[in-house]
């Protein structure tokens, strides 16, 4: 078993279908020596009859799961326990994969013992634009810097399992932003990292994200715990300070531009705004002066400020 591919599934049925698909390609494309496990938390729509009708045509190579622990984070858990490969790649149920990624990953990952490959991906969004998401190179002067402050996904990287295992990895469970807290202090732990710079990943933007609510969710507060744990693991690391632009450029970003669009959207969110700012304060009192910040164009930075005032 070389490859195990998990799919943690919410009420995915609109979307499954074109996964499991896409995936079952690369698979094939790969020559079969893989698996995709389905982790299912307790879908309430037709997600789990897709499960079945899939599981039975692929007996062998498809396992479902039932997670009874709400969240992505736990299923992704429960997913990296269970599974055999050699190598892990985390797939949201919302998204495809290209034919040739596993091909490519894995013949990297294999060329160079590498522990984490990262690719590049392709963002859909809602009006069918898109955009890249180029993948950090080791080649790049500083690349553990821009690793950290890229803020990537947990499907954007194949992992080594044994090295996951290794230390210990898993996400945080109960919040949203489970990703945010583990996937940027990934680098601290290797130097044996690589990347294919295409666009192996197909990433949709759907309009009904967890991660983009229409409606109030007090899980927009999970900002707070996620990051404040990201900082812990570069704090235990004995790196904090190493990485001090790159971490004050990641919460600067991810409290006054991204979660600031969804504290202003609900009365009930007006809080995060006043929390951004005694964040900011206890961990980056001189934020306004982050190199990173200042390479950004005028019109963004002004809204960060403006942001940051509320």
């Amino acid at each position: 078993m070389i490859i195990s591919i998990i799919i943690p599934v919410y009420n995915a049925e609109k979307y499954l279908d074109r996964c499991l698909k896409s995936v079952l390609a690369a698979l094939t494309n790969f020559g079969g020596a893989g698996e995709i496990v389905l982790v299912d938390n307790n879908s309430t729509d037709s997600s789990q009859m897709i499960e079945w009708h899939y599981q039975k045509e692929h007996r062998g190579m498809i396992t479902v799961l039932r997670c009874n622990t709400p969240g992505a984070a736990a299923a992704r858990n429960m997913g990296a326990r269970e599974t055999a490969g050699k190598y892990i790649w985390f797939v949201d149920a919302d998204d495809e994969i290209a034919p040739d990624s596993i091909t490519k990953l894995v013949g990297m990952a294999e060329r160079t013992g590498a522990d984490l490959v990262m690719m590049g991906a392709k963002r859909i969004m809602a009006n069918d634009k898109t955009d890249y998401l180029s993948a950090v190179s080791p080649g790049e002067e500083n690349y553990k810097s821009r690793f950290v402050r890229y803020g990537l996904g947990p499907w954007q990287v194949l992992i080594r399992r044994e090295w996951w295992v290794a230390h210990g990895f898993s996400f945080r469970e109960g919040i949203i932003q489970e990703d945010m807290e583990l996937m940027s202090a990934l680098i601290l732990y290797t130097d044996n990292f690589m990347s294919v710079d295409e666009p192996l990943y197909l990433y949709y933007q759907n309009e009904d994200s967890v991660l983009h609510p229409k409606e109030y969710n007090p899980h927009i507060f999970d900002i707070f715990p996620a990051l404040e744990g990201l900082y812990s693991r570069f704090e235990s690391a004995g790196v904090a300070e190493r990485y001090h632009d790159e971490l004050e450029w990641f919460f600067i970003w991810n409290l006054l531009i991204d979660s600031a669009k969804d504290f202003r959207a609900f009365p009930e969110g007006k809080p995060g705004i006043k929390q951004s700012r005694q964040m900011l304060k206890k961990y980056f009192p001189k934020w306004r002066r982050n190199k990173f910040l200042k390479e950004k164009p005028l019109r963004l930075r002004t809204r960060v400020k403006m942001n940051y005032r509320g």
